[in-house]
């Protein structure tokens, strides 16, 4: 009789092993997957940030050998630059020109790169000592409040904003493709890509977040800056900076 009860005590165990086994291994799989699908997102994420870092440098190469910043690209399917002057600062923002650049256009989500550009940069008539930068990008903070990573509010030569914006959208809401398809926003109350969306002089920057409910609401953009005494530093030792 005792050795009965051992024996099923003894079955009672084992199945009990295999039971955390298997909850264990599905744990494990449930992970796996996770892991699985962060990789090729933190990729993209990688290789656009590479890319835009690339266009920063591309557009420092240019300015270096024209004396001025390019305009943007035509449209979403050509890359050469805009051949119209820029009149306003709406005219000075659109899609990296990436022909004239010689660099891909498009970031790892198959988007154009967005450029915004000061207008008087892109011409041979401004002045070094007297010219002012007209973008500003602002940092979301984890309590909500933005504050200024280039600019403030207002632009001067001694308070210098940035001379040019290079944006993506990244894999969700707003942006346009390749081949000119503009994917919608199908985001909630995600004001801050909104209004990288339809900007053209002032952009936003935070963490990442799908977490509608955060100030800003949902948020993938990537966001970089060329400040203007770093190209004005690079163009004069190339010699090309307007006296």
């Amino acid at each position: 009789m005792k050795g009965n009860k051992v024996r099923a005590n003894r079955q009672r165990g084992a199945v009990l092993l295999i039971l955390l086994a298997v909850l264990a291994l599905a744990g494990s799989s449930l992970l796996m997957s996770a892991f699985g699908q962060a990789r090729p997102q933190e990729r993209r994420e990688q290789r656009t940030l590479a890319l835009i870092a690339q266009a920063k440098d591309a557009l420092a190469g240019f300015a270096t050998v024209n004396g001025r910043l390019p305009r943007p690209a035509v449209s979403a399917t050509d890359g050469t630059e805009s051949g119209t002057l820029c009149a306003t600062d709406q005219q000075c923002a659109g899609f990296l020109p990436w022909v004239a650049l010689g660099i891909e256009g498009v970031d790892a989500w198959g988007k154009r790169l967005r450029y915004s550009v000061t207008p008087a940069l892109t011409t041979y008539e401004y002045q070094p000592a007297t010219a002012v930068a007209t973008r500003t990008v602002q940092l979301r903070g984890a309590d909500g409040e933005l504050a200024y990573l280039a600019g403030g509010p207002q632009c001067t030569p001694r308070t210098q904003c940035a001379a040019a914006v290079i944006l993506s959208h990244g894999q969700r809401n707003y942006g346009v493709t390749e081949t000119g398809d503009e994917q919608l926003n199908a985001g909630i109350d995600n004001d801050d890509e909104t209004a990288n969306a339809t900007g053209s002089v002032h952009f936003i920057t935070r963490v990442a977040s799908a977490d509608a409910q955060r100030p800003g609401g949902e948020f993938d953009d990537l966001v970089a800056w060329m400040p203007l005494d770093q190209l004005f530093r690079q163009m004069r030792s190339a010699r090309t900076l307007p006296n």
